[in-house]
């Protein structure tokens, strides 16, 4: 491997500092590759000439996914060479192949640091220290200079969904192209918005978990509660609750059960081991 400070060798126990963090300074790229695969070899030297020419405007993370088949999985890789752009801990952009060098630059520009990107690095200083109003106003500003940033204007959705909000997330991630809303930041977003929606306006849990109790088949009731367990963070009492909708009606109210679970495991993610158990149960109560 070459010598370069920007290119590196990672493992399952160095991706959290290597990858995770670092991506928060500049793109990372992270090859999947493995030493048989004749396109890897193709890629590599492509990969090495423009880590040299960007000079640390971003990083090139290799990762062996014969050695390290734990990663491969959980970032979904089939096919090799893979090559995945993190930015902010999050996968943004990736490409399969031995792709030319104009291919490549061209995916790696759509990420290196612009102007905007600096008021944004600005306005998650300063929700760091708790400065959740100048935060919000940077993340104006950054959205204003870069209108096509799918990333800042999720970030900003995210706060002002935190912040008390839901709607005004739901008008920014509507702006979003399909492919940005599908993006993982966006479904986690878009799947909480739902539930906060499913929850305003009804009893409590507690009230509603009274209510099901009494009458096991207001299914209106279940689902009610099933919201409310996933917004206080009791997402396995959540998804019992959407799974037993599944169980006695899978036509009511356009088969919300299935979908609300579906919300759940984009809020959760693929690679939680409840999403996995889960995914299990509702896939044996659909054969």
């Amino acid at each position: 491997m070459s010598e370069s400070p920007y290119i590196m060798n990672v493992t399952r126990e160095t991706f959290p500092e290597a990858v995770l963090r670092k991506s928060r300074e500049v793109p990372v790229l992270v090859d999947f590759w493995a030493d048989w695969c004749g396109p890897c070899h193709m890629l590599t030297p492509v990969l090495a000439g423009l880590v040299e020419k960007y000079q640390g405007e971003f990083l090139l993370a290799k990762v062996n996914s014969d050695e390290q088949q734990e990663l491969a999985v959980q970032y979904g890789v089939r096919s090799l060479p893979t090559v995945k752009v993190f930015r902010n801990g999050e996968v943004v952009d990736e490409f399969m192949g031995a792709q030319p060098e104009s291919v490549v630059r061209e995916i790696i520009e759509r990420h290196i640091q612009r102007e905007s990107d600096k008021v944004f690095l600005a306005a998650r200083a300063a929700l760091d220290t708790g400065d959740t109003r100048q935060g919000l106003t940077l993340l104006e500003q950054a959205a204003g200079m870069a209108p096509d940033n799918a990333e800042i204007r999720i970030e900003w959705a995210r706060v002002l969904l935190e912040s008390g909000d839901p709607d005004g997330a739901s008008t920014l991630l509507d702006q979003l192209g399909p492919a940005d809303r599908d993006l993982p930041g966006a479904r986690r977003l878009l799947a909480q918005i739902e539930f906060e929606h499913s929850a305003a306006g009804t009893p409590d849990a507690d009230a509603l978990a009274s209510r099901v109790s009494a009458v096991p088949e207001d299914l209106s009731a279940r689902y009610g509660l099933g919201a409310h367990l996933i917004l206080k963070g009791d997402f396995e009492g959540g998804m019992d609750q959407f799974l037993e909708i599944m169980r006695r009606d899978r036509a009511f109210s356009d088969d919300a059960g299935r979908k609300a679970l579906l919300s759940v495991f984009d809020l959760l993610g693929e690679s939680d081991e409840r999403v996995k158990r889960f995914r299990s149960k509702m896939f044996a109560m659909l054969h």
